[in-house]
């Protein structure tokens, strides 16, 4: 299946060389999407010497899979911030995103194509037992000083909903993809230079060097924009990691216009129209799904049904899924952390607006100017009490995946088995083998051991990859990685079947 995005389909990347050879730089930036390239072109402009380095192209991560919503909220919730931080910490948390927001609306004043529209964000719940917490989120938001208000039904068509609607005036969204390839554009204009198709392969985070299949970068500074930063990090303990699934459709029957629409509960969805050349898509985002664990084909057929149940789409034309990584207490993880490195992730399903506040406090800290806010989302906080529940379940599901994998047998599939298309855990020889088959016959084998911190590897049937459970990692077929901390590849096998 094509998992390509409606927003990656409509704004193709700018293309930047590999990087080649041994570079000099006052700071390396890893990773290409919102976070890194808004933090290459702040500190190009600040006149520092800036290289990025690009596994793939711009915008091929998360940022070219999200939804493009902009919004002072957070997908968990103001009110869960509020009940872990105090009121002080929501009303900040409210200002950053709203002058992040800001930033991004005044870049996109000369970026026409990135379709940056002012909008309301609507919470409503599908069934009475979700209501409370639509109230809750209206008494966090008022408190903190947004001009909340409540309606009775939602726009355009959309399902009536079970009780009141949650209004946030003034919120945004845009063209994603469309965004970051002109915050690249311009970020080489300031001095920077860009480098796509350029995985770091090993990353010495002591001597501030990172290596590449065809050169290396020495920094004075590196900056870990990845989602989830390369190598072993303490913060990957305490991240719950997630799949998302969206359904790009051609708009039909339902027809809210611009908005931000968030179905809360169980059958979560998050709904938003999108215009490109004159025609019309109905954007559609379905629940959270822990990576490795889940049966990835049924969770995007999921989305489709309930989609069409609902609202009345057109054909689908576009499928694809993100990943994201939620801290254990609300708050993201931005600045410093014990290897040495600056590290921004834990944004959860926010990270377009938390990505953007990354990158301006990352730029004040290495400009020597003090942020209270930053310092308090360091990598390095110690905050049990406000985030057990989430330590706990995180690392009950590693404990689990490691537990589960390495004491229960193989698939019973023997390679020579497997039709096109199929994949198993297989033995062979005393061996294990994460195998597949791909629709022309060929077999691809590797190393079923996540190269991270030793998981064992799960099928992705929609993305065609293996997926680790334990803290994201993604490889390819033949191995390669895809994402995650993971620097490695899974050790290809060569088979010969008898």
């Amino acid at each position: 299946m094509d998992t390509t995005s409606v927003w990656r389909a409509t704004a193709p990347g700018p293309g930047f060389e590999p990087l080649q050879g041994d570079v000099p730089c006052d700071v390396l930036v890893v990773g290409a999407g919102i976070t890194g390239l808004t933090t290459a072109l702040l500190l190009a402009e600040q006149g520092r010497k800036v290289v990025l380095l690009e596994a793939g192209e711009i915008g091929s991560g998360t940022t070219g899979h999200s939804t493009g919503n902009l919004y002072v909220t957070t997908s968990q919730g103001l009110s869960s911030i509020a009940s872990a931080w105090g009121e002080p910490v929501a009303l900040e948390v409210v200002r950053r995103r709203a002058a992040a927001i800001d930033f991004i609306e005044l870049q996109c004043r000369r970026i026409p194509r990135a379709a940056f529209t002012r909008c309301g964000h609507y919470q409503s719940a599908r069934f009475a037992q979700d209501q409370d917490r639509i109230h809750k989120e209206r008494e966090a938001l008022s408190r903190a000083g947004c001009a909340v208000r409540m309606e009775d039904s939602l726009p355009g068509g959309l399902p009536p909903p079970s009780g009141s609607v949650l209004v946030l005036p003034d919120q945004a969204q845009f063209q994603p993809q469309a965004y970051v390839r002109e915050l690249a554009a311009r970020a080489a204009r300031a001095g920077a230079s860009l480098h796509e198709h350029s995985r770091v392969l090993e990353l010495d985070a002591k001597a501030r060097r990172a290596v590449t299949g065809a050169g290396s970068v020495s920094a004075g500074e590196i900056v870990l924009a990845t989602h989830s930063p390369k190598g072993v990090h303490g913060v990957h303990a305490e991240m719950p990691v997630h799949r998302e699934y969206a359904v790009a459709f051609e708009a039909g029957g339902v027809d809210p216009g611009p908005g931000i629409f968030w179905w809360q509960g169980d059958e979560s969805l998050s709904i938003r129209m999108h215009e490109h050349e004159g025609r019309r898509y109905l954007v559609v985002v379905g629940p959270q799904h822990k990576v490795g664990t889940h049966n990835a084909k049924a969770a995007l057929m999921a989305v489709e049904a309930m989609a069409r149940s609902y609202l009345d789409p057109g054909p689908a034309l576009h499928h694809w899924s993100a990943q994201n990584y939620r801290s254990h207490d609300g708050l993201p993880y931005i600045g410093r952390d014990r290897s040495g490195v600056l590290v921004a992730t834990g944004f959860g399903t926010d990270g377009l607006t938390w990505g953007t506040v990354a990158a301006q406090g990352i730029a004040a800290l290495l400009a020597g100017q003090d942020d209270p806010f930053i310092e308090r989302c360091s990598p390095g906080r110690f905050t049990p009490a406000k985030g057990a529940r989430a330590l706990l379940e995180e690392n009950a599901t590693t404990a689990r995946a490691l537990v589960q994998d390495y004491l229960t047998r193989g698939q019973q599939e023997h390679l020579s088995s497997l039709a096109p298309g199929d994949s198993a855990i297989v033995e062979s020889e005393g061996e294990a083998f994460a195998a597949w088959r791909a629709p022309d016959g060929e077999l691809f084998a590797v190393s079923p051991v996540c190269t991270h911190m030793g998981c064992k590897v799960h099928w992705n049937s929609v993305e065609t990859s293996w997926d680790c459970p334990c803290h994201g990692s993604r490889f390819r077929p033949d191995g390669t990685v895809i994402e995650g901390p993971a620097l490695a590849p899974l050790q290809r096998r060569q088979l010969t079947l008898g």
